[in-house]
């Protein structure tokens, strides 16, 4: 298991930006693909982006793409979420998951990981 713990989180006028952080720590980082979900209030948690292990490779959800920027730090065992754009619709409790290997198709699904931080929440007003 990697422990993982969000920080960055808050409130932000629509318009704005925001930027994410994890921290992992406890396994091999780099070997770790990693995933950023969110769940609003009375909604099911949803896939926000991902970036696989080895290749890097991102996937976006078409709600974010364009607005939102995943990367990974494997020196100082970091994943960020830069925020642009945001709107109310983003506010949500986001949450960092990790799973060992290179994820393709399968990073979008929360099942896929094994590993998940307590989140931070994010308040996008209007």
């Amino acid at each position: 298991q990697m422990q993982l713990a969000e920080s960055g989180g808050g409130l932000v006028q629509a318009g704005h930006s925001l930027t994410l952080s994890c921290a992992a720590s406890g396994r091999t980082f780099s070997a770790f693909s990693m995933g950023w979900f969110r769940q609003a209030p009375g909604k099911e948690r949803e896939f926000v982006a991902s970036i696989a292990s080895r290749t890097g490779r991102t996937r976006y959800a078409d709600s974010v793409k364009g607005r939102f920027t995943i990367s990974r730090d494997n020196g100082r065992n970091m994943l960020y979420l830069q925020m642009s754009s945001l709107k109310p619709e983003d506010t949500a409790r986001y949450s960092c998951a990790a799973a060992f290997g290179e994820l393709d198709t399968l990073s979008t699904t929360s099942n896929s990981y094994s590993s998940w931080g307590q989140g931070t929440v994010v308040t996008v007003s209007s």
